[in-house]
């Protein structure tokens, strides 16, 4: 019994130093991990499970070389920062795989991916017909952005000489069923107003709505729970 309890112990342990060592070395580490970073993330998990499971007191070991890997990482995040050269080695550089119409074979090679993927990608974005790309780039995150030509990207408002109104962030001011103070304070309302809103949109209170949110001009847009269907009857 003391085993499965010394076990549980050292599995929250090396939750909890993962996970702070994954904040430390930023978001980035998961949103556009380079192949530093994705090596570092194998071999961080790796470790951190080997402590988990460390049923000796050396536990110290596999914490101290997850702090040693986290290091490593935050060091090269500098002197990327502070280098190009370093950058581009670390990271990789933007590969172009397409431009003015015209594919480049040994990019596609260098970048290991065969025709059908490219063209996969393209149609994942919504271009069934390459001939209307002007460019497509290799990220060095890994993915393609590509560039429409002109005569067959979608109209913008300035193309018709439209000046729309710019769009702003909106607030939550309900979540869950709980209303959100300060949220509802930076909107410059109070609650009062805020049951007469979800009131008017059919819900008795707060703990009858979902999401509640308000924009820059005082636009409430209300979520009620469900009470009657649930929604994913109507795909069945």
């Amino acid at each position: 019994m003391q085993e499965v309890l010394y076990i549980i112990a050292l599995s929250l342990g090396s939750l909890a130093a993962i996970f702070i060592l994954t904040k430390l070395m930023g978001y980035r580490e998961i949103s556009q991990m380079s192949t530093f970073d994705y090596i570092n993330s194998i071999t961080i998990g790796s470790i951190a499970a080997e402590m988990a499971t460390s049923l000796e007191d050396n536990f110290l070991q596999p914490l101290t070389a997850m702090i040693v890997y986290a290091l490593a990482t935050l060091a090269l995040s500098w002197v990327s920062l502070k280098s190009p050269k370093a950058r581009k080695a670390v990271e990789g550089a933007p590969l172009i795989l397409m431009s003015g119409g015209e594919l480049y074979r040994e990019n596609l090679k260098k970048a290991k991916i065969n025709l059908n993927n490219f063209l996969a990608q393209c149609r994942i974005n919504g271009y069934f017909d390459i001939s209307k790309l002007e460019a497509a780039v290799l990220e060095d995150d890994g993915k393609i952005s590509f560039l429409p030509k002109v005569s067959d990207r979608p109209v913008t408002p300035s193309d018709m000489q439209l000046h729309p109104q710019q769009n702003h962030l909106v607030a939550n001011v309900i979540l869950d069923g709980e209303i959100r103070y300060e949220n509802l304070k930076h909107t410059g309302n109070d609650e009062k107003w805020l049951l007469g809103q979800i009131k008017a949109r059919g819900a008795n209170g707060p703990e009858e709505v979902l999401l509640a949110t308000c924009d820059v001009n005082n636009q409430v847009t209300v979520f009620l729970k469900e009470h009657r269907k649930e929604a994913a009857d109507i795909l069945m």
